[in-house]
């Protein structure tokens, strides 16, 4: 069974640490990017998710979200996926992300999400 609780580690070394799951799926925790994200200033980060029920789905969606603690900059990244659990028993997550940066202008907005 997939549970998000605990120590994750990317293949681009970054780590996130997820608390105990609520009873309605939702969970916080911290991020911090691995060498691979290639900015120093970049410290841990808090993080808001939700996870679907296990009991209903063995290999469950979840999303969360990273306000990023920068000194500069405003950016929010939003990451969805599933949990997949191997022959093995071992889980794994597969996610995708949008970072979105703060724009100057209406006419900056077009570079603001990657």
């Amino acid at each position: 069974q997939c549970l998000l609780s605990g120590s994750w580690r990317s293949d681009t070394g970054c780590r996130m640490l997820v608390s105990v799951l609520g009873e309605d799926g939702s969970f916080s925790g911290s991020y911090l990017p691995g060498p691979a994200a290639g900015d120093s200033e970049i410290l841990t980060s808090p993080l808001e998710g939700s996870q679907q029920d296990t009991g209903l789905v063995p290999q469950p969606i979840f999303s969360f979200t990273v306000r990023w603690q920068l000194q500069e900059t405003a950016r929010t990244t939003v990451f969805l996926g599933q949990c997949y659990v191997g022959t093995n028993g071992e889980e794994t997550l597969h996610a995708l992300w949008l970072l979105r940066e703060a724009a100057e202008s209406p006419t900056e907005d077009w570079k603001a999400t990657r």
